[in-house]
């Protein structure tokens, strides 16, 4: 008889032929190369203020929550984050989560539910893929940004209540969604827009405030966004904001947080720290975005110089978030050549199917406003070295 597992290896070589085998590069406390792979846009990870926040609440507090949010896990420190992200997002409440993951779970299920619709975009970022696939609601899923399919679900639909998720800006191509526009249709029909502002945070709309701010719709009665502390802030967790109502209700009722330990207290006084230094240094989020127009100029220039046939444009025009992508095709060559940027000291993100459709495997470089004008020199150099070497 075989082994029970036996069909894992079968899994597993499938994955190695097809280039889409994943493993972990643990890195040193020592930066061995330039980062364009992580999320740490605003260059706060390591800032003393921030890592100062960490530390005092960790020695304040210890080094647990010690318990869910509603047995012993808030703390006066969870509430006064909870306090000035809402008034810096211009939101009524805010509610922390352990990660964002969990606050896109807990708020999708908790607002949706069996006899409820909800409408997906297409590029919904996979926390918001699992949350529909939990909620025990109908899920109708539309192509990214299509203000007219969103409209003919919700116009369709049978259901009471409605949702319509979407990340504000798309976590692989950086993208921003039409939210104005959808906003209209949810109010128009009855449903709750519901953003994820994962990578809008901290680069996005005046100070950094989101692109909900940049739309006007902060604040809304109809509308809940949904934050990620790991970003922009530097740390560790998630939070909800929306109307009172609604943040009373997943108190009461969204599982991710009853039944999750509550988020660290150092992971709180980082993000804390990091959020009052986003305040009062507004600049910061304009020079990710000047980061991040040069590096899709860069990738543009080397992929012209190249040899590559994309099947797409490359890197936007336009650089409106921190996400510059780089669509080369193959999950094969991007692989290769995500590996070939690490040996020359610059480390990519490296995007391939399941995480981004068949054909569209990329290298995905993210902006930060710490990176100096010496770093960009030799992103360019290496970028031009790599795909001038790569044979499709």
């Amino acid at each position: 008889m075989a082994h029970p597992l036996d069909w894992l290896h079968a899994g597993a070589e499938r994955r190695r032929a097809e280039g889409l085998r994943r493993s972990l590069r643990p890195r040193t406390p020592h930066p061995d190369a330039i980062d364009l792979a992580g999320n740490d846009y605003l260059g706060l990870s390591r800032d003393k203020r921030v890592v100062d926040g960490a530390a005092e609440a960790l020695r304040t507090w210890g080094a647990g929550s010690t318990g869910s949010r509603l047995v012993t896990g808030s703390t006066t420190l969870h509430a006064e984050l909870e306090e000035e992200l809402a008034a810096f997002c211009g939101a009524a409440a805010a509610l922390v989560f352990s990660s964002g993951y969990t606050a896109n779970l807990g708020v999708v299920t908790a607002l949706s539910g069996r006899g409820a619709l909800v409408v997906s975009d297409a590029h919904s970022h996979a926390s918001l893929v699992d949350a529909c696939r939990l909620s025990r609601a109908r899920v109708v899923v539309t192509p990214r940004a299509e203000v007219a399919a969103v409209d003919s679900a919700l116009a369709a639909r049978t259901e009471e209540r409605a949702l319509v998720v979407t990340d504000g800006v798309d976590s692989i191509d950086g993208g921003i969604a039409p939210l104005r526009e959808l906003h209209a249709v949810c109010r128009a029909r009855g449903a709750v827009l519901v953003v994820d502002e994962a990578h809008a945070l901290g680069v996005c709309g005046p100070g950094g405030r989101g692109v909900l701010v940049e739309a006007g719709l902060a604040g809304a009665d109809d509308v809940v966004t949904t934050v990620t502390l790991s970003k922009s802030l530097g740390g560790q967790g998630g939070a909800v904001l929306g109307p009172r109502a609604v943040i009373d209700h997943l108190v009461d009722t969204a599982r991710t947080f009853i039944f999750d330990t509550g988020l660290a207290p150092a992971s709180v006084g980082g993000a804390l720290a990091a959020l009052r230094v986003l305040r009062d240094e507004p600049d910061r989020p304009a020079a990710v975005l000047r980061t991040a127009a040069e590096l899709a100029g860069i990738a543009r220039a080397a992929l012209a110089s190249s040899q590559i046939d994309v099947a797409e444009a490359g890197p936007h025009a336009l650089a409106r978030s921190a996400v510059v992508p780089v669509v080369l095709g193959s999950p094969v060559v991007a692989f290769e050549a995500a590996g070939r940027c690490l040996e020359r000291g610059v480390r990519v993100g490296c995007f391939r199917p399941p995480s981004v459709p068949e054909g569209t495997s990329r290298l995905r470089l993210t902006a930060r406003a710490d990176l100096t004008a010496t770093d960009l020199d030799r992103v360019r150099t290496v970028l031009h070295e790599v795909l001038a070497g790569i044979r499709p």
